[in-house]
């Protein structure tokens, strides 16, 4: 079982590689975490003991039964939508949020990470498409939201993340990126405090896409440990 995550997971990190090729970046422009949402403590594991140590999950209850039984070495990241009631409890198991989508939000997340003695990193979700069942700041309160995050002290916003409207075709995908990448662009002009330099996007089906277009973090679950049980 082992063997056969690392093949996947070796594959993966090719597909990578040649996609940051063709878009003239460097090979290790692009982090690549693993969404172990679903997956057994013994799964994740294994693909730890491969040497996958930037993690993923969607749900912070799920997170706390299985963070502490993976034990030290792996870098978590929170992916999924985040009640602010559940900010306390995200701030302490998480070192990256990725699913900022409010000022009240992220200062529940700074407060939260500065009575634990923490620093984390965080990503602001933009609802670019509009889409009323996904989470995500629209692009006219970005600018608010950004404010706020210049003046956290334990909540370090490092750029912005896209979840984009499903398409089997990846190519429908890419002009979501190229916007995001548009407005993160804008974003770093109008708020020079902060670095805004990464972009959380792309997943299974699309992520070559998404470096192409200038993701530095992509989402990767099933092309990595296969169809979960909410799949089958």
């Amino acid at each position: 079982m082992q063997g056969a995550f690392a093949e996947r997971l070796e594959s993966v990190r090719r597909r990578i590689v040649a996609a940051a090729s063709r878009a003239g970046r460097p090979e290790g422009a692009v982090t690549l975490i693993g969404i172990s949402k679903t997956m057994s403590v013994e799964r994740v594991k294994e693909a730890v003991a491969a040497g996958l140590l930037e993690l993923g999950e969607n749900r912070v209850q799920e997170a706390r039964e299985k963070i502490p039984r993976i034990g030290p070495g792996p870098r978590w990241h929170l992916v999924g939508h985040l009640q602010g009631n559940k900010a306390n409890l995200a701030a302490r198991l998480f070192d990256v949020v990725h699913s900022i989508d409010s000022t009240d939000l992220l200062g529940r997340l700074d407060r939260a990470a500065a009575s634990a003695g923490r620093r984390l990193q965080g990503f602001v979700q933009v609802a670019l498409a509009g889409e009323t069942q996904k989470a995500g700041v629209p692009p006219a309160d970005l600018d608010d939201l950004l404010r706020a995050a210049a003046g956290c002290g334990h909540v370090e916003v490092r750029g912005l993340m896209l979840l984009p409207p499903y398409d089997p075709d990846p190519e429908r995908s890419r002009p979501w990126f190229r916007r995001l990448r548009e407005v993160a662009a804008g974003a770093r002009t109008r708020h020079p405090g902060l670095r805004l330099e990464d972009l959380s996007m792309g997943m299974s089906d699309d992520f070559e896409v998404a470096i192409e277009e200038g993701a530095t973090h992509v989402r990767v679950g099933r092309a990595l440990f296969g169809a979960r049980r909410e799949d089958a």
